[in-house]
């Protein structure tokens, strides 16, 4: 059964609770099945609006969780009143700890060795049992070839089920794209999320992210790298919500009946 979705400004994002979202992903894993989940903020959604590849990108994700307050107002005022955040560092935890449960090995790709060093330390010390299948930071430049092809092997030798990118949006969602049935995991996007998880940056109060103004705390972090791309997205995303939300006159009984009827199948058998 397809996955209850909403567009959002002309991208479709997963409308389901985070915790079915998290166990949908382990039962994904647990079968070694090839899928793709994006972490969805305002930043992609208005990249893939003006952008028919990312856009694509998106319509052929598996999975699209809504990373960020004005996400998730947006899916309830279109038809899922009960939606909550499925954000990047929420569910690296969450996933990391179904993983430790149920023994499910985890590879994390992308970063620098000093994040990923960093962030085993954390990972050893709050998910002991955690099975982590590899760390394997990556370069700048594109891989060649026989870089790639490793790199896959690499993967699939160790067993992991889970694969965590950072390699930043949209190079990642484009990775994870490419990389469809020839990786057989679940790869997900976190992007920002490992130099947080690392301690090199912390995260906003969870006050400030409730309000929906958490973008404003990691400027006054990171005001040099993220003022022009706040500019460049937050006012236009404003518009085109705006837009939607005015334009949308259908009705969210159907939809809101589609998401009650999902909870009811999602413990069957996952289909590849």
């Amino acid at each position: 059964m397809s996955l209850p979705r909403i567009n959002v400004i002309d991208s479709p994002v997963t409308a389901l609770p985070f915790e079915q979202q998290i166990k949908l992903m382990l039962s994904w894993a647990k079968c070694r099945v090839s899928k793709v989940v994006c972490v969805a903020n305002v930043h992609m959604l208005v990249e893939a609006y003006r952008q028919p590849e990312m856009k694509s990108v998106l319509k052929s994700a598996d999975m699209v969780t809504p990373d960020g307050m004005p996400l998730v107002w947006m899916l309830r005022n279109l038809g899922a009143p009960t939606q909550d955040r499925v954000a990047g560092l929420d569910i690296l935890a969450g996933v990391c700890k179904a993983a430790s449960e149920q023994g499910v090995g985890v590879f994390f790709v992308g970063s620098t060795p000093e994040i990923l060093n960093r962030m085993r330390a954390r990972l050893n010390k709050e998910f002991p049992n955690l099975p982590i299948a590899g760390m394997e930071p990556l370069p700048f430049r594109p891989l060649t070839p026989e870089e790639d092809q490793a790199l896959i092997e690499k993967v699939h030798n160790s067993g992991a089920g889970l694969v965590m990118v950072s390699l930043g949006c949209p190079k990642q969602e484009r990775w994870m794209t490419q990389h469809k049935d020839k990786l057989q995991a679940v790869m997900v996007g976190l992007g920002g999320a490992f130099p947080v998880y690392a301690g090199l940056h912390k995260r906003a109060p969870r006050i400030v992210r409730n309000l929906g103004l958490e973008w404003l705390y990691r400027l006054m972090q990171e005001p040099k790298r993220l003022w022009s791309r706040y500019y460049d997205t937050i006012p236009p995303f404003l518009w085109l919500a705006l837009k939607q939300l005015l334009v949308d006159e259908k009705t969210t009984q159907t939809f809101s009946e589609s998401i009650h009827l999902f909870g009811h199948f999602s413990n069957l058998k996952v289909k590849s």
